[in-house]
């Protein structure tokens, strides 16, 4: 695949209206998540003024919510004054780029070219707020001798001192475009491969890894376990048996489990496998000597022939075991912890086990015994701990989280319940939280206005698995759920991501 032919096709910027964005460049956080269903891209512009828009100066200067209005035909496309038309024309009389600003600089107040340096200079210090305001005088002079002056020259004031906080320049916005549409167009038509690439490259993004996980099985991704003799230190993309015709649906749209989108011709069907990096207890060292052993004398045959070939401590095993990487060997996640102990005595030289090596008759882990060894030994399970609730989550009237995102509702009460993945509160805010709760069937953006998160402290802060009486806002394309009371209920071995 060459990024650089691939086609600009509808179905991607579909995609990107339904804020089908986790893991996307740039656009999955909850900010673009909220306003790309009301900018509605059509044309790879239309990205690049996205990406530009959601940023400290087009929201410090009143930019956002004018331009979406005026985009959508709900208000009228004016401009400060007649001079400032052909620089904003093409963003609909609103300013979203730095050099927009430069220019009105120029034009609407005068500035030579080494004024509209210093007003560069300030806008990117980090003290901007106080270099700007030195500036102030000058920018309302050179506008006052262009015959601007009263509420056209404020309305210009005021976007050159939000632009203080922070802008980006049209050549960045369109080089970042770039990257969101082919990021995008890669999850439409390749999850697997796409999702792999992500959980490889990580730390990075919005989302943890479980997260990620749980939205590439939305798109048909199919996720299998730590192998001790199919895993490398990264996660792979291997050739896989699925289903035929087994089919995922998410926010309208539908892949084939491990074949890619409906739409796309049929495929050998592939799944990711995680990779070792994810193991607890494996660092580099332990990893390398795991693919050497293999790489030099061939696929592991027993627990014995893997301790005394890698020399692995009994950390590693307890890991490995819990993750299922062991049962390749014939050691089920119990069996393998039971026996990490004897097993991490044995390595090169050591030819004979210690006692302790054969486990009890033990019974096996129920389904969420197993999610938890998963989570504990790799941060990562296909399966989502919500789902074991849901009997009880219905009988206390939750509603699923794509139930309520279908229902494109405004008003509507109703409870939810699931795991607070992210808490932000954004300075710009004022005191208004924002959260993300994920269940087993998708993402909501939760809205908690200040007396509500003060009343409810113990449990909005501290938290992890919740449930939220609340209400449906439903507008332009965008859901959100506005809390009203928070319960608690335990759920371990996650943690939010925290005001990050």
């Amino acid at each position: 695949i060459d990024l650089a032919t691939i086609p600009q096709e509808p179905v991607i910027y579909d995609m990107l209206t339904r804020a089908d964005t986790v893991g996307v460049f740039q656009v999955e956080s909850r900010a673009q998540m909220a306003t790309l269903p009301k900018m509605k891209p059509r044309t790879f512009y239309d990205l690049a003024i996205e990406v530009a828009l959601i940023r400290p100066g087009p929201i410090q200067g009143h930019s956002v919510h004018p331009f979406l209005r005026r985009r959508n035909g709900l208000e009228a496309i004016r401009y400060p004054h007649p001079a400032a038309e052909p620089i904003l024309k093409k963003t609909l009389g609103v300013p979203v780029f730095q050099e927009q600003l430069m220019e009105l600089a120029r034009i609407c107040a005068g500035f030579t070219a080494g004024q509209s340096d210093r007003l560069r200079q300030a806008m990117t210090h980090k003290r901007s707020g106080e270099e700007m305001e030195k500036l102030r005088d000058e920018v309302y002079r050179g506008m006052a001798d262009n015959g601007i002056s009263g509420s056209a020259a404020d309305e210009i004031w005021e976007k050159l001192q939000g632009f203080a906080s922070f802008g980006f320049p049209e050549s960045h916005s369109v080089s970042f475009a770039y990257i969101v549409y082919a990021t995008s167009w890669l999850k439409y038509h390749w999850p697997t491969e796409f999702f792999a690439g992500l959980l490889n490259a990580q730390p990075m993004g919005f989302y943890s890894p479980n997260s990620l996980v749980q939205d590439a099985q939305h798109h048909g991704v199919l996720v299998l376990p730590p192998d001790i003799n199919q895993s490398w230190y990264d996660c792979t993309v291997i050739p896989y048996p699925a289903k035929s015709g087994e089919l995922s649906e998410y926010l309208g749209a539908q892949w084939r489990r491990g074949q890619g989108p409906v739409d796309d011709p049929v495929r050998i069907p592939v799944a990711l496998r995680i990779g070792l990096r994810y193991v607890r207890n494996l660092g580099d060292k332990e990893i390398t000597r795991i693919e050497a052993a293999r790489q030099i004398g061939g696929p592991f045959s027993s627990p014995e022939d893997l301790a005394q070939r890698t020399g692995l401590d009994v950390g590693a095993f307890e890991a490995l075991a819990a993750s299922g990487a062991l049962l390749p060997l014939g050691l089920d996640r119990r069996e393998g912890i039971w026996a990490a102990g004897a097993l991490g005595e044995l390595g090169p030289g050591k030819l004979a086990l210690s006692e302790g090596t054969s486990a009890p008759e033990l019974t096996a882990m129920t389904a969420p015994e197993v999610m938890q060894a998963e989570l504990w030994s790799t941060s990562i399970s296909p399966t989502h701990p919500v789902g074991f609730l849901r009997d009880r989550l219905t009988e206390v009237g939750c509603t699923l989280i794509s139930d309520a995102l279908a229902l494109e509702v405004h008003g509507k009460r109703m409870r939810v319940g699931g795991l607070i993945t992210h808490r932000q509160r954004p300075s710009t805010a004022r005191g208004v939280r924002f959260l993300n709760l994920e269940d087993e069937t998708g993402l909501l953006n939760v809205v908690v206005l200040p007396q509500v998160w003060e009343a409810h402290y113990e449990v909005a802060r501290k938290a992890i698995g919740v449930v939220i009486d609340g209400v449906l806002e439903y507008e332009d394309g965008v859901t959100n759920f506005l809390a009203h009371r928070f319960e608690h209920w335990p759920v371990e071995g996650i943690r939010s991501r925290d005001f990050s």
